[in-house]
């Protein structure tokens, strides 16, 4: 399918078959999506939790405000935001570009004291925003991947944060989970498939400048 049509294709799936699963290049193709996703300064400060375990999803379920998609959808996304974003974890980015790149130290120093100065003067809640918006990103980026590969997909705010963090034992990776993205395949009985998509005329949305 052509992007435009895949996106056309697509909506917030209310209802899964439990039944059809994702088979593994596929979920394999959205985790690659996520991981190619840019991030502001490259930083990467998400991670990605995937869930396929009818246990844990049951678990989760009353902590989603009781969506069933959360149990009916063949995989379960949890996307996370690093607890500690310091010096350490800037300086391995850099350690990382250089293995890759094999910059010269001297290039990478002046961007790489930049930001380590820029993030010490950030409060904790201003980082956490930061990070959480980069969450967004890939949520984004996974959609249309999704789209793409025809698998539907449902994001979610709506789950109670420190309930997955215990259940999924996050504390222990330092981990904090910010958004939440069932994915399957959508049920024949989902009335809302066959809605039209509700969108602003183009010209309401799109500001162009000559």
């Amino acid at each position: 399918m052509k992007t435009i049509e895949a996106l056309e294709w697509r909506y917030a799936t209310k209802k899964f078959n439990s039944s059809k699963k994702i088979d593994h290049e596929k979920i394999n193709r959205i985790k690659e999506a996520f991981n190619l996703t840019p991030t502001s300064y490259g930083l990467q400060p998400i991670k990605l939790v995937v869930i396929k375990d009818d246990k844990t999803k049951k678990m989760l379920l009353p902590h989603s405000y009781n969506q069933n998609q959360v149990v009916e959808a063949s995989h379960l996304l949890v996307l996370c935001i690093e607890d500690c974003i310091d010096d350490d974890f800037i300086l391995q980015n850099f350690q990382l570009i250089k293995s890759i790149r094999n910059t010269p130290d001297e290039v990478l120093a002046p961007y790489k004291n930049f930001l380590v100065e820029h993030f010490r003067k950030m409060s904790n809640e201003d980082i956490k925003i930061w990070a959480t918006n980069q969450a967004y990103l890939a949520m984004g980026n996974m959609l249309t991947t999704c789209a793409i590969e025809q698998i539907d997909a449902c994001p979610m705010e709506g789950f109670v944060p420190d309930q997955y963090k215990t259940i999924l034992g996050l504390d222990q990776l330092k981990l904090s989970p910010v958004l939440v993205m069932p994915i399957g395949f959508r049920a024949e009985n989902d009335e809302f498939s066959s809605f039209r998509k509700v969108r602003r005329p183009i010209e309401d949305t799109v500001i162009e400048l000559s």
